[in-house]
């Protein structure tokens, strides 16, 4: 009698884990992505000189940039969706002039019709935008503008790359017709 309980415990065991189910979240509607400098260089096995890591919104046919846009002119971005976008640097670089520390850094951007403020600032770990609320501004390192460039064809997801600049890389930012091309100068 013992045995039949004994094993009529251990299917009952095994069923029920066999029956765990466990809940997983659906995608995020802006997956996130990571851009790389040099491109493709991880595959490669080349040494990094920058990563930027973020969640890539959609279009989906919305107005991006503009006084009726999702994004309006004039207002802090902090260039995706989600937590805000991290920009590692692993070697010092100069940007606008300004000396920038290898680290960890926010990237955030202010577009306008024709040229953006990008912003390297030095706060981590934050999910949404609360530049104003938060003191942001305090932790900014850098600010430099960029011309606006328009685009023939349309940016679906908002993208980040970069292309080789002598002795540095431009991070292009692109997302509907509009794209920016930030110089980044390797020390």
């Amino acid at each position: 009698m013992k045995k039949i309980g004994l094993i009529m415990v251990c299917a009952m065991l095994a069923f029920a884990s066999a029956q765990a189910q466990y809940k997983f979240p659906a995608i995020d509607a802006s997956v996130a992505d990571i851009a790389y400098y040099p491109v493709g260089g991880v595959v490669a096995g080349k040494p990094l000189q920058v990563k930027v890591i973020y969640s890539r919104p959609l279009k989906k046919g919305r107005e991006i940039f503009g006084a009726t846009g999702l994004q309006p002119y004039g207002k802090v971005w902090r260039v995706g969706a989600n937590e805000l976008t991290e920009i590692k640097f692993y070697q010092p670089v100069t940007i606008g002039g300004k000396n920038i520390a290898a680290g960890n850094y926010s990237l955030f951007a202010i577009p306008d019709k024709d040229n953006w403020t990008i912003i390297i600032n030095g706060t981590l770990d934050k999910w949404g935008l609360f530049y104003d609320r938060d003191n942001f501004k305090e932790k900014d390192i850098v600010r430099v503008q960029v011309p606006v460039k328009t685009l023939t064809d349309v940016v679906e997801a908002m993208a980040i790359t970069f292309t080789p600049l002598p002795g540095g890389a431009n991070m292009v930012i692109g997302w509907d017709k509009t794209a920016v091309e930030v110089p980044i100068t390797f020390k």
